[in-house]
This record gives structure tokens, C-alpha cells and sequence, in this order.
């Protein structure tokens, strides 16, 4: 499946998405929030792919928002495409499979909402990542700002959107907001093997931990032991549980 501004491959049980505007460094714009859309929708019913590779076409990830779409907005078109480009975000997040930012370049804006919205980061040691947009008399639309603060905390959060901050991919693993660097040459196997690691989990499981990873976010502690509770139960009575259990007894067996 391809389309013009976000092109989308399968390889085994893993998806490769790469947003393809490199001749502008990828920004994002209503087009590509259209197409990635219907790539989240694809991924989401094909019962093959386990794991997910997000990374932008050339050397940027994504440069930000289309800011010669956002001077043509109003009130009006600003909120509804918000809401909309934060709707494609949540798919994204909440697509109980696995996904891995590769930041290959530039995610400003946008573009670390985007990587913000996936599982993992593994980002390139010439990364640079920040939100700019203050600076530009904007804020992050996108869902950016609430899962920044989820992410790094209310502190952190605070002063890389108020100060405009641009961190290199070492300085974003330091502060905990990417999981991983690579050099530039090794980004794209490094996040392959990534995606190779969650792809041979049981998928019931994965799905499960997923949802109370997501689900227990900013609850109170005793109500996330009842969640884990209760979609634990769920995972030990699959069949791939009872048959990776089994299979570890009988090992330790011999």
C-alpha cells in the first residue's frame, strides 16, 4: 500500500511507515494526517503485522506542522483540524501493537508529536528534537503538550515547550524522552531489531500490556493493581500462554 505524501511496506510481521515529503523535510499537513489515518486503519486490521517502524523519507523525520496550511486557518479550521490530527495521534497510540519512532533527522514540532505518540523512540545521534512553536506564537496541537508532561514531567516538559529547547538525540535519551540512540548509519537496523524483539511476543499479551500501560496513565495506583489484575487473568487463560508456559516447565524439566 503507498501513497504519495506517506508511503507504508511489510516485511514478515513488522510495518514500515515513512512519512514522504523529504524535498520539505516532511512536514506534516492535513494530506498526511489523511494518509497516515488510513495506514493506522490498514495496520490495525491486518492480524499479520506485530510491531510498527514510523521514520521520515531523506535525512529529516518530520520538520513540524505545514505552516503554509496554518496561516490559512481561522478559529474554526484550527480547531477542527486539531481534533482531527489529535484523533489520527490517538489511533496511532492506542493501536495495541507496537510501534518504533525512528527519528532519522529534524522532529520539531509536529514531528516529536508524532514520535511521542509511538510505543518507542530510538533516535539518531544527529537528531534534533524540540518544540519551537511558542517561539513562532503557537502552541503544539497535536497532543504533544499532554504527553510531553506524561513522558519527561511537568517540569521538563515546561521548559523545553516555554524555552523552545532543540535537544540532540543523546541529550533527548538522557532526559528519558527517546528510549535509544544510534549513529545515523545504524538507526534503521537498530529499529528493525527493535521491532523483530516485540513482533516474537505473544500477541494476547502484548495487546494486554499495552492497554494497561496506556489505561493506568495518571490513575491511582489501586485502581491500576485492578486493571492489571484483571487483564493478567485474561493473558495466562490464551492459548499462546498455556502453550509458552508449558514449554519453559518442560525445559526446566530436562
Amino acid at each position: 500500500m503507498t501513497d504519495q505524501v506517506v508511503l507504508y511496506s511489510k516485511e514478515d510481521s513488522i510495518g514500515f511507515v515513512t512519512i514522504n515529503r523529504p524535498e520539505v523535510k516532511n512536514p506534516l499537513n492535513l494530506s498526511v494526517f489523511r494518509a497516515l489515518d488510513k495506514v493506522v486503519d490498514g495496520v490495525a486490521a491486518d492480524d499479520e503485522v506485530r510491531a510498527v517502524v514510523i521514520t521520515g523519507a531523506g535525512n529529516a523525520f518530520v520538520s513540524g506542522a505545514d505552516i503554509n496550511e496554518l496561516l490559512a486557518f481561522n478559529t474554526q479550521d484550527g480547531w477542527v483540524a486539531s481534533r482531527f490530527q489529535q484523533s489520527v495521534f490517538n489511533k496511532l497510540e492506542r493501536l495495541r501493537k507496537p510501534s518504533i519512532a525512528a527519528v532519522n533527522g529534524f522532529a520539531m514540532g509536529g514531528g516529536l508529536e508524532l514520535a511521542l505518540s509511538c510505543t518507542f523512540r530510538v533516535a539518531s545521534t544527529k537528531a534534533r528534537l524540540g518544540f519551537p512553536e511558542l517561539g513562532l506564537g503557537i502552541i503544539p496541537a497535536f497532543g504533544g503538550t499532554q504527553r510531553l508532561v506524561r513522558t519527561v514531567g511537568y517540569a521538563k516538559a515546561s521548559e523545553l515547550i516555554l524555552f523552545r529547547t532543540i535537544l540532540s538525540g543523546e541529550e533527548a535519551y538522557r532526559i528519558g524522552l527517546v528510549n535509544q540512540t544510534a549513529e545515523p548509519d545504524e538507526l534503521p537496523g537498530k529499529a528493525k531489531e527493535w521491532a523483530q524483539n516485540l513482533a516474537s511476543l505473544s500477541l494476547v499479551a502484548v495487546r494486554l500490556e499495552l492497554e494497561l500501560l496506556l489505561n493506568t496513565a495518571g490513575q491511582g495506583f489501586d485502581a491500576g493493581l485492578a486493571l492489571e489484575s484483571g487483564l493478567a487473568a485474561l493473558a495466562v487463560e490464551s492459548p499462546e500462554a498455556k502453550q509458552l508456559l508449558g514449554a519453559f516447565l518442560t525445559k526446566g524439566k530436562r
